[in-house]
């Protein structure tokens, strides 16, 4: 199936590693131009090499996202190298999971910066270009904790909510100038973040991590965690052609694991 991505320039925050990497790794494949950013510049230099050994035209970007500007030069440096910016796909930062006995303010503020600012400066960078061009398509990656209040991931859970508002709401505001905005909810997916965001859960249950994911694996109706392709596969198909009618949506993508409508 020809997914009309051939050629197509697409930014991905996020790209250098996980859900991020697996994307531009999908893009690539479908012939697409991509520049990936992300804070850790020995990350980005693996992954930009990963992407050329495919033979993709491809584009590091090491960029702090938190910051507006960082977003503004990130978009300019892009557009710069590769054109105009056909796609963007947010998949950059996280929120620590924590212990809710524990939180402080600044953890709240540390969790709107490290997922929700990170995704609506990138938002807020690309969308004048594309607005000018009548076309453009943005997948946000986002998380099933936005719609299910875990006690561990408040904060960020509180954050995702936040981006699923704005990715409908821009969907409805932009939609006739041709802009389409999705998001994708992972619940749990096989990346170093899933090892990393348990380590306090499994540390007040008295239990080592890899005990804890099997625990939660076993909860998951298909019976695993996703793979990191398989987020990456839909958002492709998210940010084609053949989704040319899918706009404000909000995918779930946890096996089933939360049974919910809205």
């Amino acid at each position: 199936m020809d997914l009309g991505l051939k050629g197509r320039s697409v930014l991905i925050t996020g790209g250098s590693k996980g859900l991020g990497l697996a994307c531009a790794m999908a893009f690539a494949d479908e012939g697409a131009r991509v520049a990936i950013a992300s804070r850790d510049a020995a990350n980005l230099a693996t992954a930009v090499a990963s992407l050329r050994a495919k033979g993709c035209a491809s584009l590091a970007i090491e960029a702090d996202l938190r910051l507006p500007d960082a977003a503004q030069r990130m978009v300019d440096t892009a557009q710069r190298e590769l054109g105009d910016i056909d796609v963007l796909v947010n998949s950059a930062g996280a929120a620590k999971r924590a212990d809710p006995g524990k939180l402080d303010m600044q953890a709240w503020h540390d969790a709107m910066d490290a997922k929700y600012f990170t995704y609506v400066h990138a938002m807020q960078a690309v969308l004048p270009g594309m607005l000018a061009r009548g076309r453009g398509a943005i997948v946000n990656i986002v998380g099933i904790g936005g719609k299910v209040a875990s006690i561990w991931h408040l904060t960020g859970g509180a954050a995702n909510a936040a981006l699923m508002l704005v990715t409908a709401g821009l969907a409805n505001a932009h939609g006739r100038a041709g802009i389409r905005v999705n998001a994708i909810n992972p619940g749990f997916a096989l990346t170093e973040r899933l090892r990393a965001g348990n380590v306090a859960e499994a540390a007040a249950q008295n239990v080592s991590v890899d005990e804890l994911l099997r625990r939660g694996a076993a909860r998951i109706p298909l019976g695993r965690y996703a793979r990191a392709e398989e987020v990456a596969d839909v958002a492709v198909f998210l940010a084609s052609d053949r989704a040319s009618y899918v706009t404000g949506a909000v995918l779930g993508m946890d096996g089933a694991l939360t049974p919910i409508v809205v």
